[in-house]
């Protein structure tokens, strides 16, 4: 098989046509909240219970996230959009005016998110230009069963089924 060259204008519009969640990962940096936007998590295995996301490698929030050892996967509601651009944004005001609570693993979970995960890290393994990184779940709760955000194309939205 011939490696053939991709162009990653043409990678990210051909893989962009793939709908995809939105989750915020959250750990605490110190007293302070850290956090990261993905649309690269799943769920990897039921025995033991693992979960994984892929942060890009030159992401300045996931070692933050990784020092500490444990994180939350917010599964973010169609509603949410204002707190996914809050946390997607660089710097450290990531958390002005996003309502959380620390949970009993001391882990920041976004409120009204439609469910929460809690882990513990489990492994991190190098994958090109991200880290493949799995978490082993200590905790998980649907907190409210509403639509989903979705991030497709570019752009924020929700679920609607077609009848």
């Amino acid at each position: 098989m011939t490696t053939t060259m991709i162009d990653p204008a043409e990678f990210r519009k051909v893989l962009g046509s793939y709908p995809t969640g939105v989750c915020v990962i959250t750990a605490l940096d110190g007293e302070k909240p850290a956090g990261m936007v993905v649309g690269s998590f799943t769920s990897v295995s039921l025995d033991p219970p693992l979960v994984g996301f892929f942060p890009d490698k030159s992401s300045s929030s996931w070692p933050l996230i990784e020092k500490h050892g444990h994180f939350c996967v917010n599964v973010m509601g169609s509603d949410q959009q204002d707190v996914c651009r809050s946390v997607a944004a660089k710097g450290a005001e990531k958390f002005v005016g996003v309502d959380y609570v620390l949970s009993d693993n001391k882990l920041p979970v976004i409120a009204n998110s439609i469910a929460s995960i809690e882990c513990e890290l489990y492994s991190v393994t190098e994958a090109g230009d991200h880290w493949f990184v799995l978490g082993q779940v200590l905790k998980m709760e649907t907190v409210r069963n509403d639509d989903p955000m979705l991030f497709h194309r570019g752009r924020y939205g929700g679920f609607a089924e077609r009848m």
